[in-house]
């Protein structure tokens, strides 16, 4: 029997796992290649997973609602057409089994080995610290003696407290952590190996703490110097800081009392995710927001000229196209709207990709049409109608919702005068557009030169921007240019 695995697929770069949703296919069914066979779920989109080949589904290791890695096998399939075994496994599976048990044992003899030799290590390490740990008490209790006639001189125990072994100190440096929070068991108080470890344990476990509880300090302690992390740790993002447990920790929302006449249901996928992501987005960037209103007067005449071309061409162009034509043409104009802020480098991308917001009724999501800035306007209004179509349909692939470096989103379909979106993590601007209405204004009559009231198509932009990289003036340059290509829109786009 020939049997092919079916892999727990790589769904996005930064996907590492997938739960079974639902499986579309039962041992023994005949499957055609690329057939659906299951559907998974991600943190990032739905999708049903096709069959690598054509044959009979033999096995499946996969339970639904089980949540298992990238590259796990979730099933196989045999091309031969043989039959499973009643306990789900095809012919010639218990040879196989066998095979496995007996790589099983050899692989635990070697795991009984290594633990041996670690341990021996381990006593070995002891052994030295436990040496080193006398050696440096001796030090200690010598220096003492030294120092007797100096004024209210600390005591031997003072001092071999805010000391440690080599060992110790170079796990502190590793991780970040500051030897004076960590409660000593040792002599004296002293920080030993196990404390900092324990310590280190402990704080890894609970990384929502953020604050570490006050120690009494203790009588006639000499003032140090503050001790600061090692640079390399404090921009590490995987290095335990306080700080970037702040900004970067698990998303905790406050739980607040049931009253009798509500109704609690928990919150969806999509639900959860939109909301961990603006939390973050809000505590990392601060957000400013600048205003401009643009005639789109121009903008609707070209629309009602070409509508009947661009339904012939199979196109469909909404104001948003225009919008997003427009900016993707200024974004190589702009890097730093165009960019984000990584650590302490500021990353300037490469390509326009444009993130155009879909709703969906309820909920949100951000599909994204790469390099905007190569399409014409036409081929951008193809693209977001097909994003949208398939995004409510939650057909999208992982692929194609990653990967923005600018986006927009449209509250002015729904009414909305103007709105102040979070810009999304990663990126450093977001667009936000209006409601598009026939307003007065006041217009100079090119013939008189004199000024008049006329009735025109606006609508108000805001753009959010991160002001650790985007500043007003940035902003502003952006809005006018955006204002000028909108109101000077080409015939020809």
């Amino acid at each position: 029997m020939a049997r092919i695995e079916v892999p727990m697929p790589q769904m996005g770069e930064s996907i590492a796992e997938g739960t079974v949703s639902r499986w579309l296919k039962e041992i023994g069914d005949e499957v055609e290649r690329d057939e659906p066979i299951l559907e998974i779920s991600t943190d990032k989109v739905d999708a049903e997973i096709p069959s690598p080949a054509s044959g009979t589904l033999v096995q499946i290791e996969v339970d639904e609602g089980e949540t298992v890695e990238v590259g796990t096998i979730v099933a196989y399939i045999d091309t031969e057409g043989g039959a499973p075994s009643e306990d789900g496994r095809g012919a010639g599976e218990e040879g196989a089994e066998e095979e496995r048990k007996a790589a099983r044992s050899e692989g635990k003899k070697e795991d009984e080995a290594e633990a041996r030799r670690e341990e021996e290590a381990e006593e070995e390490a002891a052994e030295a610290e436990a040496e080193e740990e006398a050696e440096e008490e001796a030090q200690a209790t010598a220096a003492e003696e030294d120092e007797k006639e100096a004024d209210e001189p600390p005591s031997a125990e003072e001092r071999l407290r805010t000391r440690s072994t080599p060992v110790v100190r170079k796990i502190a440096e590793e991780h970040g952590v500051d030897i004076a929070d960590v409660e000593g068991t040792g002599h004296a108080g002293r920080v030993t190996k196990q404390d900092i470890l324990s310590f280190i344990e402990e704080k890894e476990a609970e990384p929502e703490k953020s604050e570490k509880p006050e120690k009494p300090e203790k009588a006639e302690k000499p003032e140090e110097p503050a001790r600061r992390r090692p640079a390399a740790a404090a921009a590490t993002p995987t290095a335990p800081s306080d700080l970037w447990d702040a900004f970067y920790g698990e998303v905790r929302h406050p739980e607040f009392p049931v009253r009798d006449a509500d109704r609690v249901e928990p919150m969806d996928k999509i639900r959860r995710l939109t909301a961990e992501h603006m939390v973050l987005a809000k505590r990392v960037a601060p957000h400013v927001h600048s205003f401009i209103e643009i005639d789109f007067t121009r903008v609707a005449r070209i629309r009602r000229e070409n509508r009947g071309r661009w339904e012939e061409q199979g196109a469909r162009v909404s104001y948003t196209a225009f919008v997003a034509w427009a900016c993707s043409r200024l974004l190589r104009h702009f890097p730093a709207v165009n960019g984000t802020v990584s650590g302490n480098n500021v990353v300037y991308r490469g390509n326009v990709n444009v993130g155009i917001a879909v709703d969906l009724d309820p909920g949100l999501i951000v599909p994204v049409i790469k390099n905007a800035d190569e399409l014409s306007l036409v081929g951008i209004g193809k693209r977001i109608v097909d994003l949208a179509e398939r995004a409510r349909g939650r057909k999208l692939d992982p692929d194609e919702i990653q990967g923005a470096t600018f986006s927009i989103t449209n509250p002015g379909v729904l009414g909305t005068l103007v709105g102040m979106p979070i810009i999304p993590k990663g990126t450093s601007a977001i667009l936000g557009t209006g409601a598009i209405e026939k307003r007065p204004v006041v217009v100079e009559d090119p013939s008189t030169g004199s000024d008049a009231i006329a009735v025109r198509l606006r609508s108000i932009f805001s753009l959010g921007y991160d002001h650790r990289l985007v500043d007003g003036a940035d902003a502003a340059r952006f809005l006018a240019r955006l204002k000028e290509a909108l109101e000077t829109f080409p015939e020809d786009a």
